[in-house]
């Protein structure tokens, strides 16, 4: 279909100088997402620090044992130069006779930090003695428990690095050991982190896409998850039911089960808001209870595995998404296909009439009617769309990964897409850029939690303040002192509960 006439840009000077004024926007628009993620992380810092014991303990006050020195080296020896001549021998108090003395031996300070001389002790409190503990005001000493959160936050957001994206320094050591020698024993390991990362940002792809078409036509599709789910036992259903085909007919024809399955599950929504004016959000809530009770029936009764597990049968190997790498990196083709699909609606929604249609009615519903706009036949197929996407999030984790349908096969991606959408602004470019943000932050959480000991808690703090600046970028300008600029963008929107 060719471009709206409404769409198209003027040539020449005017066009050059709308399409420069077009990119500064862009710029503009992309500066406060990069200032949220980073308001973000400074605030989780703090949440960090404020939360670790260690810290807590350190700014509260400083503990530091009181040792004695060496304060008549004629008769004295410190321990350390004891040990020197009779090495595991000597403690504090023995007599160390050499060939011109004879040394008492006593401790030295050694770590400044946690004990003091005796002699810097009694010249606050003159009634100590060697071995006392003397608790310090942290004001004394303020470089400690700054060093000690500065320490918390470098360890769990060093962890979460590591565990989205990789160590670089491991990175560099596989791949050099695999240009010298051939050896790809370390690559799986370096490369484990970031490729997890992309697996767990292709569902999020698809469902932050689904949601945004839904708010593109002025709908708020709370379905996503349930739809999700129908994809996956549409496509778990044709790839195990279907033999003897060729894996270049049955994929497609598992993905395409997948599609359609969560297209007729989002369309059913659509058709009550457009034709008894019953609001989607509610509707949708319900099909997702829905989805859930029946996937639970038929996992527990017609598409029950045998054995004591309610999990489908295995899907064909015919049906299985191509993986690229051997285990137990789990990197397949969906990514790439979650790509493709929102390069696609992008086209849909600005290259085209159906496109054109969509904005519109999200926009404006009584001008689109009014311009001949068919509301109804838009407000079906948006959800149809948006259903389909979320469907083949549920077929891609099914085909991808797991190659059977559990019966526990709660994600959470279709509400988070909901996250997604507002934080991509609702264009098909910024969901995907927000699905690999959601996608590293989840991936590195867990490795954020075993080694820096943060609960995960903290990264859906971390989403929730993003998704707060985003949605309130007057937060962003005043912290950071930005100028406003006039808003020209296209308004994307949602109805409230009367309309």
């Amino acid at each position: 279909m060719t471009q709206p006439a409404t769409d198209r840009k003027p040539v020449g000077k005017e066009g050059d100088v709308e399409e420069r004024a077009e990119r500064r926007s862009r710029a503009r628009a992309l500066l406060v997402p990069v200032l949220a993620i980073f308001a973000a992380l400074v605030i989780g810092a703090v949440i960090i620090i404020i939360s670790d014991l260690e810290v807590l303990r350190g700014f509260s006050h400083i503990e530091k044992r009181i040792v004695a020195t060496v304060e008549q080296p004629a008769i004295e020896i410190s321990l350390e130069d004891a040990r020197e001549k009779h090495p595991d021998q000597v403690i504090v108090g023995d007599i160390v006779v050499t060939r011109r003395a004879r040394y008492t031996v006593v401790e030295t300070v050694s770590d400044p930090k946690t004990e003091m001389s005796l002699e810097d002790a009694q010249a606050r409190y003159p009634e100590l003695g060697p071995g006392l503990i003397i608790v310090l005001d942290f004001l004394d000493d303020p470089k400690v428990p700054l060093a000690a959160a500065w320490n918390a936050v470098k360890v769990a957001y060093t962890a979460l690095f590591e565990g989205s994206l990789g160590n670089p320094k491991r990175m560099y050591q596989a791949l050099a050991e695999y240009v010298d020698s051939g050896d790809t024993s370390l690559l799986p390991g370096a490369f484990l982190p970031i490729t997890e990362s992309l697996v767990t940002a292709t569902p999020y792809i698809l469902t932050g896409l689904a949601v945004a078409l839904g708010f593109r036509c002025g709908l708020f599709n709370i379905g996503a998850e349930g739809q999700y789910f129908i994809g996956g036992l549409a496509s778990v259903f044709v790839g195990y039911s279907v033999t003897g085909l060729p894996a270049f007919i049955h994929l497609p024809l598992c993905l395409l089960a997948g599609v359609l399955g969560g297209a007729l599950w989002g369309a059913v929504p659509g058709y009550l808001k457009a034709k008894t004016g019953a609001h989607e959000v509610i509707n949708t809530i319900m099909t997702n209870y829905i989805a859930f009770r029946l996937a639970e029936w038929l996992l527990n009764g017609p598409m029950r595995r045998e054995g004591y597990r309610p999990v489908s049968p295995e899907i064909q190997p015919s049906a299985y998404l191509p993986q690229f790498f051997p285990s137990p990196i789990r990197f397949h083709a969906g990514f790439f296909l979650a790509l493709g699909v929102a390069a696609f609606i992008y086209w849909l929604l600005f290259k085209t009439t159906i496109g054109f249609e969509i904005r519109t009615v999200g926009a404006n519903p009584r001008a689109a009617r009014y311009a001949g706009i068919n509301i109804t036949k838009n407000f079906v197929l948006a959800m149809a769309l948006s259903g389909g996407l979320a469907g083949l999030a549920g077929s891609n984790d099914i085909l991808g990964l797991i190659h059977y349908m559990p019966n526990a096969f709660y994600s959470g991606y279709g509400f988070d897409a909901i996250a997604l959408a507002l934080l991509g602004k609702s264009h098909p470019g910024g969901v995907v850029l927000a699905a690999l943000l959601f996608g590293t932050l989840r991936n590195g959480a867990t490795r954020m939690q075993s080694v820096a000991h943060i609960p995960v808690d903290i990264i859906s703090i971390l989403q929730a303040l993003i998704i707060i600046f985003i949605a309130a970028p007057e937060i962003i300008r005043a912290l950071f002192h930005l100028r406003v600029e006039r808003e020209e963008a296209e308004v994307v929107f949602t109805r409230g509960w009367g309309a």
